[in-house]
This record gives C-alpha cells, sequence and structure tokens, in this order.
C-alpha cells in the first residue's frame, strides 16, 4: 500500500455546484484513493452535485442533516477517519469549489509526510487580480496574529491543510463550529507546541469567490472574537489600572508635592497601589478565561508577579522621573496621559511574557 492511499483527503461541503464532483476526479487523478466529504444541510436541489459510490467508489458522503457550520463538518470527519482508517497516516482538508489544485494538494500532503508537521497552503495575497475583500480580511488577521498572538502564518484563512494522524485528537478538541474554527486551529497550533509549515500553493479564485459561504461581517466577528479574547483582559485591565491612578493622583498628589522627590515617590506609590489592585483582575480573568487550558495557579502566579513587579518598576520609575521635569501645579489629568504613553509601551512588552513565559507552557505531545 502506498503512502499517499493512507492519506484521506476531507472535503466539507455546503450547497456544491458541479466543481465538487470535478474536484473530486482531479484528487483522483494525483492519486489519492480515500476521499471523505461531509454534506453539511445542503438543499435537496444541490444533492445531485455530490458524487455517488457508484459512479466515485474512492467517495464516502457524510450526511449532516441541518447545517452545522465548517468546523462541525471538519470535525465529524476527523472523528470518522480516527474510528475507521486505523492505517491513515494523515488527512488533508480541501475546498469542494475548485480553488485548490490537485498537484498542491498532493504536494502539502507528501510535504506533510517528509517533515511529520501540520502543512498549510498558502497563497499570495499580493498578486493582481485577487477579490479585495479577501486581501484585506488575510492581511488584518495575519498582522493580528503576528502582533498579538505571536504566530506568523501568511495565509490564515486558507482551507488547505495536511494534518498527522497523531494531531487530529487535539484538533477535533478545539472550539468552535463555523469559520471560526479554523481560526482557533491555527492558535491551537501555538499553544499546544505543534509543528507547522506553509507551503506555497496557486492562488485560484473563481468568480471572485462568489460560492464562498464566508459571511464577512457574523463570521469575521467570530473570527476576531476569538483572537482579541487574548488581549481584552490586558487592555480593560489598563483601563481600571489608569482609572486608579488618576484617582490616587487626585486624592494624594497634590498633598505631597512640595519638592521633586516627594512627588516622585507620591507618584511611585500611586502607580504600585493601581497596578497591584489592576494585577489581581488581570491575572484572575487570565487564569480562568483566556489561558484556562494551561499550567496551573501555583506555577503561574509566581511568574505572573515577577513580571508584574518589572513593568510597575519601569512604570514607575518612568512616569515618575518625567514627573520631576514637570512644573508645580501641573494637572493631574496631564500626568495620567503620561502614564498612559508610557503603559502603551509597556503593554506589548507584558503581552507578550505573559504570552509566551507566564501562561505559554507548551504542552506535550
Amino acid at each position: 500500500m502506498s503512502s499517499i492511499s493512507k492519506i484521506t483527503v476531507i472535503i466539507p461541503s455546503l450547497n456544491p455546484d458541479e466543481k465538487l464532483k470535478k474536484t473530486v476526479q482531479g484528487l483522483m487523478d494525483a492519486g489519492f484513493t480515500d476521499i471523505v466529504i461531509i454534506n453539511d444541510g445542503s438543499k435537496t436541489e444541490c444533492e445531485q452535485n455530490f458524487p455517488s459510490p457508484e459512479e466515485y467508489p474512492c467517495c464516502t458522503v457524510i450526511n449532516h442533516w441541518i447545517n452545522r457550520g465548517k468546523g462541525a463538518g471538519l470535525k465529524t470527519a476527523f472523528a470518522y477517519v480516527k474510528k475507521t482508517r486505523p492505517e491513515a497516516l494523515g488527512v488533508v482538508t480541501v475546498d469542494g469549489d475548485g480553488q485548490h489544485r490537485p498537484e498542491d494538494v498532493l504536494s502539502c500532503a507528501m510535504r506533510m509526510l517528509g517533515e511529520n508537521k501540520i502543512i498549510l497552503g498558502a497563497r499570495n495575497f499580493n498578486l493582481p487580480g485577487i477579490p479585495a475583500r479577501s486581501v484585506f480580511g488575510n492581511k488584518m488577521t495575519a498582522f493580528v496574529f503576528k502582533y498579538l498572538c505571536g504566530i506568523r502564518i501568511t495565509d490564515t484563512q486558507t482551507g488547505l491543510r495536511a494534518i498527522p494522524i497523531e494531531f487530529l485528537d487535539i484538533l477535533m478538541a478545539v472550539k468552535g463550529d463555523r469559520f471560526e474554527y479554523e481560526t482557533n486551529m491555527l492558535l491551537a497550533l501555538k499553544d499546544n507546541g505543534i509543528p507547522f509549515a506553509e507551503n506555497s500553493i496557486e492562488t485560484v479564485y473563481i468568480e471572485e469567490n462568489k460560492t464562498s459561504h464566508f459571511n464577512p461581517l457574523k463570521d469575521s466577528f467570530m473570527i476576531y472574537k476569538q483572537i482579541f479574547g487574548y488581549a481584552f483582559s490586558s487592555l480593560s485591565a489598563t483601563a481600571i489600572d489608569l482609572a486608579l491612578f488618576t484617582l490616587f493622583s487626585f486624592l494624594f498628589l497634590s498633598k505631597f508635592s512640595e519638592t521633586a522627590e516627594a512627588k516622585f515617590i507620591c507618584t511611585a506609590c500611586c502607580t504600585a497601589a493601581a497596578r497591584i489592585i489592576s494585577s489581581l483582575y488581570n491575572y484572575f480573568v487570565n487564569s480562568r478565561l483566556v489561558f484556562a487550558k494551561k499550567t496551573g495557579a501555583k506555577h503561574t502566579m509566581l511568574k505572573y508577579y515577577v513580571l508584574v513587579i518589572l513593568i510597575m518598576l519601569i512604570s514607575g520609575a518612568s512616569v515618575g522621573g518625567i514627573t520631576i521635569l514637570l512644573p508645580n501645579g501641573t494637572k493631574e489629568i496631564v500626568i495620567t496621559l503620561i502614564k498612559a504613553a508610557v503603559d502603551t509601551v509597556l503593554f506589548i512588552l507584558s503581552f507578550t511574557l505573559q504570552r509566551e513565559w507566564v501562561f505559554g507552557g507548551k504542552k506535550k505531545k
């Protein structure tokens, strides 16, 4: 049995047209012998476009009687492969609208077998003729992945993904049933220490991607809701920190500003008090909601407060040092704006260290 025969191609499909059978035929011509298609609650009039077992004996069609979403379809297929394909080496997910060339699917599958890592088919969005919404959506998501999530992926919306069989259990546990699942899957790669690489593929858009079931508003909201969950707790803690600092400065700074040294100490104390309270909030939101799946409280709290103290000292010293240079009688709001500017810079450092060091312990595969 050849290695390619031990790879299952998975095609989630909703209301397909004639391109689905052409996609299947192209995959068969490329050498694939096991294709699983998920009929995700398609309309009755579209059922004729699904390959029949008589015409395409290499195909298995699994029906969702109601539309459950692309993510749910992928999970159904993953579970089916795990249960019925004990010799399988991996799977390749493919869109059924002809946007993935059979030779690119084969290239990703063979590279997966050679490197034993997830291979993502990556399109070039700098080429002319690509729909504007696809260019904007992908570049925006790639930017967020890189700078908020610490994951460098050039094509975050690719449906062509070759996955070794050993990672399916982890991916089946990833949250999401619709298009957000594919984004959550990419986040899970980093969280679980799963190796991955990108493989260049041809960029194909048929009729400007009109057959896509991606809803730009609804599905983008679901995708970015998950991504910005990583940043929400830090941003809200920053707002609490600034509010408390403003309150403490209003209550105490005017009473302790006779000398530059007194002003420095008072400002540093206001910074420390605000940071202690906001950090408690930030830690519990992070540990319970954002990074709940990772390491335990004892392990994370110690590292978290080492980071908090470091950032607090840098923030206090920076704001206090700048305050010394200001004339007496400077309004508290000015000092608050200075602190906001300092903490904006420190936010990136703090967030990165929380993601990578405090809560970023990778799971063992």
